[in-house]
């Protein structure tokens, strides 16, 4: 019923969250080991993104493991260089496990930074969106829009283009910076395929260029947008991710009014992968996370907040997604250009724009 709504990644086979005693026997023991360890340490998880506060509290709720949050804000970039940071740090400093940008997951398994672990839902997850030997594993997506303060803008834009435009000065932002965040550098793919009509090879220059114009207009903001900046007036248009937008919508209560805009071209959607530490303190605590995360429970609390979790078409087809969670997600007419770059199309655009960001644009995003 609901397969349509992002173009959705086809899903093989379902598959229950237990399927034999052996299973049950070893989540069992992975229970009591992580209970033992007492702790997991995270790393760039705001509450308020794909609904992650709520995720954490039924996490600690569920097994009273303490959840260190580290740097909230911090983009993919930074994730895997608190890795290597904390080789030899057995502390909270340390992340135990990461969320990041689809095409971050093969590089921080080439750097040696991960270590495999499969969930036992495993076989529900679209192979297209997990690395084979366990490594990394797509979690949840989302697509790109237009989250803009109506109280300060009186026309939302409709498109990229619009974006240009005199009327938009001062007003342009991205969630993120372009050189390490995961929602930035998609940001500016996203332009960049709308400006060359949905040729992805010609995309990462394009949208370089379409910022070095946004900034030359005088409408690109050098902030990392969020939340509060729209609110505040600093970035009244982000370039956000829906589930980010719609959030901070219901967060905000009108106060601005908050409109979330699907663009009518460059409608891209991003795939966010979860992994281990290499190095985690708390590798049991780490397993016991991604189990909760891939678990029906945990799927569902993320699709609370706007995202749509991996196993989608598996919870579907077993009916344990709620009709009125289902009700409240954005019309599915909005999606349906929506385009999945591959991870081989992602590595290299995502090489081009974080290494000529600033030379072709030159703005300091902070």
């Amino acid at each position: 019923m609901m397969k349509h709504k992002l173009g959705y990644i086809a899903v093989a086979g379902a598959l229950g969250l237990i399927a034999n005693a052996a299973i049950a026997d070893n989540l069992a023991a992975l229970v009591q080991a992580a209970k033992k360890e007492g702790e997991l340490n995270t790393i760039a998880l705001p509450h308020d993104w794909c609904g992650y506060g709520n995720v954490i509290a039924g996490f600690k709720a569920k097994y009273g493991i303490k959840v260190n949050e580290l740097n909230p804000d911090a983009g993919s970039a930074d994730e895997l260089e608190a890795i290597k940071a904390n080789k030899n740090n057995k502390g909270p400093q340390a992340p135990d496990v990461i969320d990041v940008g689809l095409s971050f997951g093969p590089q921080a398994k080439a750097a040696g930074l991960l270590q495999p672990y499969k969930v036992s839902t495993w076989k529900s997850i679209p192979d297209n969106v997990k690395d084979k030997d366990g490594y990394w594993y797509g979690d949840y997506y989302g697509v790109l829009t237009f989250q803009v303060n109506r109280d300060l803008i009186s026309k939302a834009p409709a498109d990229w283009s619009d974006l240009l435009k005199p009327e938009y000065k001062n007003a342009v932002a991205l969630a993120g910076d372009p050189r390490a965040a995961n929602q930035a550098i998609q940001g500016v793919f996203a332009a960049g395929l709308a400006q060359a009509k949905g040729d992805v090879g010609k995309s990462a220059d394009a949208g370089l260029k379409f910022f070095s114009q946004l900034n030359k207009n005088g409408n690109f903001v050098p902030v990392i947008g969020k939340a509060a900046s729209l609110a505040q007036g600093t970035t009244p248009i982000i370039v956000r991710w829906d589930y980010n937008a719609l959030a901070d919508r219901d967060t905000l209560k009108g106060n601005p009014k908050v409109d979330v805009i699907v663009p009518k071209s460059g409608v891209v959607a991003g795939v966010y992968a979860q992994a281990i530490s290499a190095y985690a303190p708390h590798p049991n605590a780490a397993k016991l996370w991604m189990e909760y995360l891939f678990s029906d429970e945990g799927q569902v609390a993320w699709l609370k907040g706007y995202c749509h979790p991996i196993r989608f078409n598996d919870l579907t087809a077993r009916k344990k997604i709620p009709s009125e969670l289902i009700s409240k997600l954005p019309d599915a007419a909005a999606y349906k250009k929506a385009v999945f770059p591959t991870i081989e199309q992602q590595e290299a655009y995502k090489a081009g724009i974080t290494k000529q960001w600033d030379s072709v644009v030159g703005s300091n995003v902070k």
